[in-house]
C-alpha cells in the first residue's frame, strides 16, 4: 500500500495527533457518561472472526476501529463513579510519560541499554524503600509487570534465603484468609501444593490472628516440615485491612521465617499522614507495591522492594556469555539480575515523571481523598434504613448491605446481587459484590481523586432506592 517508508511515517504522524486530540476529548466527559459500555453478544463474535487480511488496510480505517470497537468496550476505571475495583485511574501525566518512554522503545533490562533511565530508577527504588523504612545500606527492588509478579518475585527469594533445596519438598507458607489470591498462585507456581498453605484466620477486623500462627508454625514444625514465609497484608482487597505487621515481625524474627507483605494497594498509604497504619513494615523482609493501582499510573507498573539486595541476586542473578559485553563492570547490578525479566520495558520512568509533576504532597493529596470519600459513603450509610456496615471505612473501601427485616439470609444474598446488578444497568455507578463472614455485601473502594462528595453520598442513595425495589419485588 506504501510506497515509500516516509508515506507511512507521515500518515502515523496525522493518526497519532488525531488520536490524542479525541482521547483529551473522551476523557472531559467520561464521567458523564455510562460506567460501561457493554458489546453485543454479535459485536464480539464479529471481532473475533474478522480475521488478518491479505493485504493491508487503511490506517484510519483500523485507528477508528481500534478505538471505537474494540478497546471503546468494557469497564471503565477512569470514570469518576467507577467503585468497584482497587486498579483504578490514570494520570494523565502518567498517560504521558508512559508515551514518552514506549516512543523511545528502550531496552530496560541493563544499564548500558538504559544508563540515565535506569538511574532515575535506582533512585526512584530507594526513596520508595525509604519511605517503607528498609535500611539505606542494603535495601533494593526492582519494576515488575504488578502485584501477582512481585508477589511470585518475593517469593522465589524467601524460597531460596530460607530453605536448602533439599527441603524445597517440605516447604510451608502462612496466609490468613483475607490474602489476595495471586499470593497462592505464587506459590504453587514455586512448587508449595494447596495443602503446605496454611489459611490463618482473621479477627473481628479481618486481620491475621498472629496467636493462630505461631500455633500453625510449631505444630508444621513438630511434623517434620519446613516453614519459610509468612505473607502479611497491608490493605487487603476485601476490606482495606492491614495485619498486625509487628506481632507478625515478632514471630518471623523468633522462627526464622522470611515476612513479605503484600502491599500493593495499601502501600501508597506510606507516602501520606496515615502511613503509621502500615507500623510494622519496615520490618518486612519484602514489600510489594502496584503504581497502578493508588499512585495511579497507566498499566503496568509494580515494584517489589527488599530490605537486602543480595535476597534477589541470589534468586536472579545469571550471567551467560552472550551479555558478557554489558557486563564488564564486575560490580554492577544490572536490573535483569534482580527478577525474572531480562527484556522488561522503562516501566519506572512514567512514575518518576507523575512524581516529578505532582511532588510527594499532590501525590499524597490524591491518596488521602480516597480515605475521604469511603468515610463519606459510610456516613451516608449510617443514616440509611435497612443498611448495615459490615466492615467501616478503612483506607478508600467501605462494606456493607442492606439487610431489610423480612427476608433469610439466602433472600439477603440474593438481593444484594440484585441491587448491584440494577446499579451496573443504569450506567451511574459501578459497585460489585464479596462475601465476608459468609454473606454476600456490597463492597465500595473509592480511589478517585475527582469523586466528589455529592456523587459519592447520590451513589448510596440510588443503591438504597434499588434495595428496597427489589425487595418488594422478592416479598411480591
Amino acid at each position: 500500500m506504501y510506497t515509500r517508508e516516509t508515506s507511512m511515517e507521515q500518515d502515523v504522524e496525522r493518526a497519532a495527533v488525531r488520536f490524542v486530540c479525541d482521547l483529551f476529548e473522551r476523557n472531559r466527559t467520561l464521567s458523564s457518561g455510562p460506567v460501561i459500555n457493554e458489546p453485543t453478544a454479535a459485536a464480539l463474535d464479529e471481532i473475533e472472526h474478522r480475521g488478518i487480511p491479505a493485504e493491508g488496510r487503511e490506517l484510519e480505517d483500523v485507528v477508528a476501529e481500534m478505538e471505537h470497537d474494540i478497546i471503546g468496550y468494557g469497564y471503565n476505571a477512569d470514570h469518576a463513579r467507577f467503585m468497584g475495583f482497587v486498579p483504578g485511574p490514570t494520570s494523565a501525566i502518567s498517560w504521558l510519560g508512559d508515551m514518552i518512554a514506549a516512543g523511545y522503545n528502550r531496552h530496560a533490562g541493563s544499564v548500558a541499554n538504559y544508563p540515565a533511565g535506569h538511574a532515575v530508577e535506582k533512585g526512584l527504588i530507594g526513596w520508595l524503600c525509604a519511605k517503607a523504612g528498609f535500611p539505606a545500606e542494603t535495601a533494593s527492588g526492582t519494576f515488575v509487570s504488578g502485584g501477582s509478579m512481585a508477589n511470585f518475585t518475593a517469593l522465589i527469594a524467601a524460597r531460596d534465603t530460607i530453605l536448602d533445596e533439599e527441603d524445597w519438598g517440605r516447604a510451608v507458607a502462612y496466609v490468613s484468609d483475607q490474602t489476595h489470591s495471586s499470593n497462592a498462585k505464587a506459590l504453587r507456581m514455586i512448587g508449595v501444593t494447596d495443602a503446605r498453605i496454611r489459611i490463618i484466620p482473621t479477627d473481628g477486623a479481618y486481620r491475621m490472628k498472629t496467636d493462630e500462627l505461631a500455633s500453625a508454625i510449631a505444630a508444621d514444625r513438630a511434623a517434620g516440615l519446613a516453614p519459610f514465609v509468612v505473607i502479611a497484608s497491608a490493605g487487603t482487597t476485601n476490606t482495606g485491612s492491614v495485619d498486625p505487621l509487628r506481632e507478625i515481625a515478632a514471630v518471623c524474627r523468633a522462627e526464622g521465617l522470611w515476612m513479605h507483605v503484600d502491599g500493593a494497594f495499601g502501600a501508597s498509604v506510606l507516602l501520606t499522614r496515615y502511613r503509621d497504619m502500615l507500623d510494622g513494615v519496615e520490618l518486612a523482609d519484602s514489600l510489594s507495591w502496584d503504581a497502578h493501582k493508588w499512585l495511579f499510573q497507566t498499566y503496568s507498573c509494580s515494584m517489589l522492594l527488599v530490605r537486602d539486595e543480595h535476597t534477589l541476586l541470589k534468586s536472579f542473578s545469571a550471567h551467560p556469555e552472550y551479555l558478557k559485553d554489558l557486563e564488564d563492570d564486575a560490580d554492577l547490578v544490572n536490573p535483569w539480575d534482580l527478577g525474572p525479566e531480562l527484556t522488561r520495558p522503562a516501566r519506572g520512568l512514567k512514575l518518576w515523571f507523575t512524581l516529578q509533576v505532582m511532588g510527594e504532597k499532590g501525590m499524597a493529596d490524591c491518596i488521602e481523598h480516597g480515605f475521604t470519600l469511603a468515610r463519606w459513603a459510610e456516613d451516608e450509610l449510617r443514616q440509611t434504613p435497612d443498611a448495615e456496615v459490615v466492615a467501616p471505612a478503612q483506607m478508600a473501601m467501605v462494606n456493607f448491605r442492606f439487610a431489610p427485616e423480612g427476608l433469610s439470609e439466602e433472600e439477603l444474598d440474593e438481593l444484594n446481587l440484585r441491587v448491584s446488578r440494577c446499579m451496573l444497568e443504569s450506567g451511574y455507578a459501578g459497585v460489585f459484590t464479596t462475601e465476608l463472614g459468609g454473606k454476600k455485601v456490597l463492597r465500595i473502594c473509592a480511589i478517585h481523586p475527582r469523586t466528589s462528595e455529592d456523587e459519592m453520598r447520590e451513589t448510596v442513595r440510588r443503591l438504597a432506592a434499588y434495595a428496597r425495589e427489589e425487595a418488594a419485588a422478592m416479598r411480591a
